[in-house]
């Protein structure tokens, strides 16, 4: 008789433990099929309103980015590319951009594009020319060679993809405050901005972040590009909710040309999305009082840099980790101290 009630228990706590293994199983593919349905219908709208636009992975196959030898840190190649009136790739826009999980910290790295570096197979020359000989695995050795970082993947936005990433995330706009009024115009450039605090289209902001027509010259554009990528960040953070990340990362999608697989981005961006950095901590390369101006009949005009400076500026900056955990573990110290006495 007890033999039974214990053999009628072991069957049900058997079936419940069916019933809520097939709960959790039947939750997960339909968490799965959500995600799934939200990127490509964001996929697909991206696809239709950029149409010709679209960007195709040409370079993915050719890039061999380093292993991850931290899952926690990745180091990737940020790319803006545009083609010149004769039709030819040229980026303008060169960072390195690195995400620390564990450390929930976002660096940003930019390196100006007429820094004068030794390309490999191809002498020296201006850093953005490795981009238009070799594309971004030419680039990654090219940074690797000079300035000893691993970069793990590489991501492409063309001009175009820009100002539909930034009328899709803000469709009102990104706050910006210009700082000067601003004016140039040339044969497939308009730009034409006002100082003060105002909201800027994609195209807009696109002009802010490319004008160099100052004093300033391209640091003056490089630092307005760091600016644009800081304001960018909140406005993505703004826009989005873990419910819509799916779908705002299949909307993303067209407009960049990357070898990051898809999960390996759902991934990084939902890390990000629940542990976002408070600031996005930048860099230039060259730095202040490490270049000079210099000009070569193959190369015209370039920046020539204190390589050795930069480069461990660079890495120290890369590596370097926040000061805040040594400050907790000495005060946990202190306080088990006072405990003890």
């Amino acid at each position: 008789m007890v033999s039974r009630r214990k053999e009628r228990k072991r069957i049900k706590r058997k079936r419940r433990r069916k019933t809520v293994l097939s709960i959790i199983v039947l939750a997960i593919i339909s968490v799965a099929a959500f995600f799934i349905y939200e990127y490509q219908a964001g996929k697909n709208a991206a696809e239709r309103a950029m149409g010709d636009h679209t960007n195709n992975s040409e370079y993915e196959d050719e890039f061999n980015g380093a292993e991850e030898l931290d899952e926690d840190v990745i180091n990737v190649l940020l790319l803006g590319e545009d083609l010149d009136k004769y039709g030819t790739s040229r980026t303008d826009t060169i960072m390195i951009g690195q995400y620390d999980v564990k450390h929930d910290r976002a660096k940003l790295v930019s390196i100006m594009r007429d820094t004068y570096v030794q390309i490999p197979e191809h002498g020296y020359n201006k850093i953005n020319s490795a981009y238009s000989s070799g594309g971004p695995e030419l680039l990654r050795k090219t940074i690797k060679e000079n300035f000893d970082i691993d970069l793990n993947y590489y991501a492409i936005v063309n001009f175009k993809g820009f100002e539909s990433i930034v009328d899709t995330v803000a469709s009102d706009g990104v706050e910006i405050n210009v700082e000067k009024r601003m004016r140039y115009s040339a044969t497939d450039v308009d730009i034409d901005l006002y100082p003060g605090v105002q909201k800027l289209n994609g195209s807009e902001l696109l002009d802010y972040a490319r004008f160099r027509s100052d004093s300033e010259n391209d640091f003056g554009r490089v630092r307005r590009q760091q600016q644009v990528m800081s304001a960018l960040k909140d406005e993505v953070l703004s826009f989005t909710s873990l419910m819509k990340l799916p779908r705002a990362i299949g909307t993303l999608q067209p407009y960049i040309d990357t070898n990051m697989e898809t999960s390996k981005v759902l991934s990084v961006a939902s890390e990000f999305f629940l542990n976002t950095p408070d600031e996005i901590e930048t860099l230039r390369i060259p730095m202040d009082d490490t270049w000079s101006n210099r000009t070569y009949d193959h190369a015209g005009s370039v920046l020539e840099i204190d390589l050795e400076e930069n480069k461990n500026a660079l890495n120290e900056f890369f590596t370097s980790q926040p000061k805040t955990e040594d400050y907790t573990q000495i005060n946990e110290s202190e306080e088990d101290q006072v405990d003890e006495s």
